[in-house]
């Protein structure tokens, strides 16, 4: 989901004093000023990200989810810095649910999320916007107070400073004049020499209370007689419930309700034990007449089939056949991708209360407006009447962020059908059920067969993609142009290497298992293929997998860039010691470039990663260690894909349940890893995501080092 966004410059009105003589800043979109400007067709709700108030605090409203990537320190570092306040003053506030103000302008602002590693690229220049407005604004106010010439004051620190009178006064004393003040129609941003926290290190400000226990997530809530769900789904996905011996279970201890909704049957009681308990012993008769039935294997058979016809083409350049037929030595190779879960550490939770005109709902909710939207849909309200009171969440990788709102919807779905009961329900998953009811990672067969000439340059490229469509069916479906849905072939259809003739085209699939995006989405499984067979492509051609590549990627400067320095600082052209492999893999996604050489040994027949180096070219780097961070823990996300991941279909149920058996890598396990960022002046684009692709690919490139035999499925096995 590469997005590229340049916004406009945007503009600002002051549109309301806040209880309490606070000023609150607001931004409005395009086109929109007109009618904000004039009350009686004022028919939006201003876009506000900042308040400051009289106890001096400046409290930043954060449209996105704080799924851990760093959203809560990274978006208000942006605000802060415009503003000139003190970092002691930043407060951090979850917005509501609210396209109009808060929709994500990666998306077009007409949805509220998170998502596509989108955080920080589209809330750049909005929120400088906000927080330049806002200090000009305090600016004006002290300069009416004092009598003065406004551009003789400067801010600094949360304060407003008239240096020839030797004076200064703080926000907090401002913000009621600076409420009553007209808006600058225009406001200058600051250089990045001005910068005092973007590009430095900034203290995060949810680590205190992750840290202590005070962050409170979904399954914290508790509410006066709130009830708990655990639902039963059915274990073939598309199988219903017939029936089930809700009267028995009615009458274990604790439980409030045995009900059936559309997702399966809901026991609700007064704990989660006792629902556990009463959903254990439920019986419940499936009608699977509908259902998924096939087995991986079977997927697999066809899929391998299905390769060997052309697909729709979703890029075509010079002539494949031709330059194949011509190559001087082909490689031909197929790649397996399994389906994999996003395995959160966070179960999937949300906390409904449902009254006769209104709904309440928390979650660590990724699309606000989405879930809104189908709660509101199933309750009988408008959108209106349902508040999103979004919460951390304790991972995500895309899995809050599905079509349906599964687990949102559930909790309404329960909430509606216990009306009775007058109760706040906490739908509850568990690990397990998440596993094996949840949505996945499609599985993938790829097949490339390409070419050198005589001198040991590619010369043609023949990419074949078979797997389910993420978009099809979901509202997100005019994704999907000329049968191609770009997310099964980004990173494929955009190879960066320059190769006359090429062809990439694709097979959509059709399984009743549910697929959505997973961290990094279709890179996850085309960066593997393309740079393994690159890397094969280098070794057939007898020359360097690192000069191969730089070689290959002359007109792409920011590749190469990032390639070199992944190469310099791992020290790729110093001999390694005795029982040592490296590999190196380099990928564009998201606008975020990422090069990754990895370290490896061979123990008890397994590849066992030493030492990741990665360098990354994400634009400016507003807060750099977290943009570290955000690689660090894409490089563990990815080596866990790497090395364990794989959900196993088995006559159609999830063979897999838990972490057991869905082994996420240790810490004894995570390699020392060093991240190095390249210096720009670019837009900053997005960091989630883009550390996760290169890390497979690296490392099955140097198992491939270590023993001569490509690897061509995930996970790796020697």
């Amino acid at each position: 989901m590469n997005t590229s966004l340049n916004l406009n410059r945007r503009e600002f009105l002051k549109v309301s004093a806040l209880a309490g003589g606070g000023l609150l800043i607001g931004l409005y979109l395009p086109g929109r000023l007109e009618a904000a400007a004039n009350p009686a067709t004022a028919e939006f709700t201003p876009n506000a990200f900042l308040r400051v108030a009289p106890d001096n605090t400046v409290t930043v409203i954060v449209k996105h989810l704080e799924m851990g990537q760093g959203v809560y320190t990274g978006l208000p570092t942006i605000v802060a810095d415009e503003l000139d306040a003190d970092w002691s003053q930043i407060r951090v506030e979850s917005a509501p649910a609210d396209a109009a103000r808060y929709g994500n302008l990666a998306w077009g602002g007409t949805s509220q999320g998170t998502g596509g590693s989108t955080s920080v690229n589209n809330s750049w220049e909005q929120l400088r916007r906000a927080g330049a407005t806002a200090r000009a604004m305090l600016i004006n106010a002290a300069a009416q107070n004092w009598k003065v010439n406004a551009s003789t004051l400067r801010a600094e620190n949360g304060f407003v400073i008239d240096a020839k009178n030797n004076r200064r006064t703080s926000y907090g004393e401002l913000a009621s004049l600076a409420a009553t003040l007209p808006p600058p129609a225009d406001v200058p941003l600051k250089s990045p020499k001005q910068w005092k926290y973007i590009g430095k290190h900034v203290p995060r400000t949810d680590s205190a209370d992750k840290s202590s226990g005070k962050a409170v997530y979904a399954s914290d809530v508790r509410l006066p007689g709130m009830l708990t769900a655990l639902v039963a789904r059915p274990p073939l996905f598309g199988a219903r419930a017939r029936s089930f011996n809700a009267t028995a279970v009615k009458m274990m201890p604790g439980v409030k309700a045995v009900i059936a909704i559309p997702q399966g049957v809901a026991v609700v009681a007064t704990d989660f034990w006792s629902a556990k308990q009463a959903r254990d012993a439920l019986q419940v008769e499936w009608d699977d007449s509908a259902a998924e039935k096939r087995s991986s294997d079977e997927l697999l058979a066809q899929y391998r089939e299905l390769a060997r016809k052309p697909g729709a083409v979703a890029h075509r350049a010079g002539d494949v056949a031709y330059g194949l037929k011509d190559a001087a030595k082909k490689i031909e190779a197929t790649f397996e991708f399994p389906y994999l879960a996003h395995a959160a550490m966070e179960p999937l939770s949300c906390v409904v209360r449902l009254g006769d005109n209104a709904c309440e709902v928390w979650a660590g909710s990724q699309q606000q407006t989405l879930d809104q939207a189908t709660a509101a849909r199933i309750a009988g309200l408008k959108p209106e009447q349902v508040t999103i009171h979004t919460l951390l969440a304790g991972g995500s990788f895309g899995r809050h962020a599905n079509p349906t709102a599964d687990y949102v919807s559930e909790g309404v779905e329960v909430a509606k059908a216990t009306r009775a009961l007058n109760a706040p329900i906490r739908l509850l998953w568990t690990r397990e059920d998440d596993m094996r009811g949840g949505y996945y990672r499609p599985l993938y067969v790829h097949t490339i067969s390409a070419g050198l000439d005589k001198r040991g340059r590619p010369l043609a490229w023949q990419h074949r993609i078979v797997g389910q469509s993420i978009l099809a069916g979901t509202m997100f479906g005019s994704g999907i142009k000329d049968g191609i849905d770009f997310t099964s072939v980004e990173g494929a259809a955009n190879l960066p290497y320059t190769i006359p003739n090429m062809l990439v085209d694709l097979h959509t699939t059709q399984a009743g298992v549910p697929v959505l995006w997973w961290r990094s989405v279709g890179s996850t499984h085309t960066a593997f293929s393309t740079e393994v067979m690159i890397n094969e492509l280098a070794v057939a051609a007898r020359q360097d997998p690192v000069a191969f590549r730089r070689a290959l990627l002359k007109d792409h400067p920011r590749h190469r860039a990032v390639l070199d320095l992944a190469a310099r600082k791992s020290g790729w052209d110093k001999p390694l010691p005795k029982g040592r492999w490296r590999g190196v893999a380099v990928h564009e996604s998201f606008n975020s470039y990422v090069a990754e050489v990895a370290e490896i040994s061979i123990a008890d027949g397994k590849p066992k990663v030493e030492r990741v180096v990665c360098a990354v070219d994400c634009g400016v780097a507003v807060n750099p260690d977290m943009v570290r961070a955000q690689m660090e823990s894409g490089i563990i996300f990815g080596l866990s894909a790497a090395l364990y991941g794989e959900i196993t279909i088995k006559d159609g149920q999830v063979v897999q349940s838990n972490y057991h058996d869905y082994p996420i890598l240790r810490i004894n396990e995570t390699p020392d890893i060093e991240v190095h960022i390249v210096p720009s002046k670019a837009t900053p684009t997005g960091v989630g995501e883009p550390g996760v692709p290169p890390i497979a690919p690296a490392v099955a490139n140097a198992v491939f080092a270590a023993t001569g035999k490509p690897v061509r499925r995930l996970p790796i096995r020697i």
